[in-house]
């Protein structure tokens, strides 16, 4: 019933039928979500969860690890793009140390969920141990639960890691039963011989560990610990009725990974863009999602939510505030 509701209200706006393309889609899946056809948008928020990873030592970045909290800290002065864009539209922004390898000063403005200084290095071990990816789990649970008290009804994920690329793409190729090879990408920017490295290492990685197919030991053994917070984070948004918005190749494996556990979570969640990272627009499609943006970006730090979220308004707005033909007195065709 509010399905139809919806779709007329959208129908019967002064325009031709679905010339506003994605957008009416859009319409139509928030007012769904939030069970009314006059839905808003309340007090947007953006988290960015940050760690290290045991595997960067192996060299699968063209970056060094102490570029996670140097990093950290350019968050936490304003300086990165994410600051600059949620700024821009009026996005809270949260930074969450959920592993990084680093001790941070006291009376930083940083939620400090540190489960270990850094995961471990998955060619000798899993990353987490059972009690840390539990404990990482309930760590993005608590951040978003803080967030959804606030009111805030639509909230994006960004993280900060070297070398979390790599454990994304071990990730899809277990949760997908793919050859590493089709999930593995350049990352920070790998020339060939870095790129030839990666792909020596992550394979060696998958050989080691044969027979994972619950997601939960998926994640627990390649993934990062910011990707595990993001994964109980999303998976509370979720239990809150937030609008969840999914940002580049590493949160759409947390998303992944959380669907894979409860498919009805994507109901909830709009793909902003998709990345130039080589396999993102494979994850998109495998979800059987559609992006709002391309734009070639590769950046990370939930900087493709932020600059989707005007769009995600525009769909809000128009059909709250556009007019009908009946209110315009303008005829609609025959």
């Amino acid at each position: 019933m509010l399905s139809s509701e919806l779709q007329h209200k959208i129908d019967f706006k002064t325009k031709p039928l679905g010339a506003l393309g994605q957008l009416e889609y859009l319409a139509h899946k928030i007012g769904m979500v939030q069970k009314t056809t006059s839905p808003g948008l309340v007090k947007p928020h953006m988290i960015v969860f940050a760690a290290d990873h045991g595997i960067a030592t192996a060299g699968v970045s063209a970056y060094p690890q102490e570029v996670t909290y140097q990093m950290v800290m350019n968050f936490l002065s304003g300086g990165a793009a994410i600051n600059v864009f949620c700024k821009q539209n009026g996005i809270e922004i949260t930074i969450v140390d959920a592993g990084v390898n680093f001790d941070f000063p006291q009376g930083l403005s940083l939620q400090d969920k540190k489960v270990r200084k850094s995961s471990r290095n998955i060619l000798e071990e899993p990353a987490m141990t059972s009690e840390e990816y539990l404990q990482s789990l309930e760590n993005g649970r608590q951040v978003v639960r803080e967030i959804a008290g606030s009111g805030c009804n639509i909230i994006g994920f960004g993280e900060m890691g070297i070398g979390n690329t790599s454990a994304s793409s071990l990730m899809m190729s277990q949760l997908f039963n793919l050859p590493i090879m089709s999930c593995i990408g350049r990352g920070t920017g790998l020339n060939d011989d870095q790129l030839q490295n990666k792909i020596n290492i992550l394979t060696a990685a998958i050989e080691k560990y044969p027979d994972l197919a619950a997601p939960d030991e998926i994640a627990r053994t390649f993934g990062g610990l910011e990707i595990a917070q993001m994964i109980g984070a999303m998976e509370e948004a979720f239990h809150q009725n937030m609008l969840i918005m999914v940002d580049g190749f590493i949160a759409t494996i947390a998303i992944a990974t959380a669907w894979k556990k409860n498919s009805e979570i994507l109901n909830n969640c709009i793909f902003c863009h998709v990345s130039d990272e080589n396999a993102h627009l494979q994850l998109i499609e495998l979800l059987g999602q559609k992006a709002l943006l391309n734009l070639n970006l590769r950046l990370g730090e939930g900087t493709g939510c932020a600059l989707a979220y005007p769009l995600i308004q525009s769909a809000v707005n128009f059909l709250n505030e556009m007019s009908s033909f009946e209110d315009a007195h303008v005829s609609n065709k025959e």
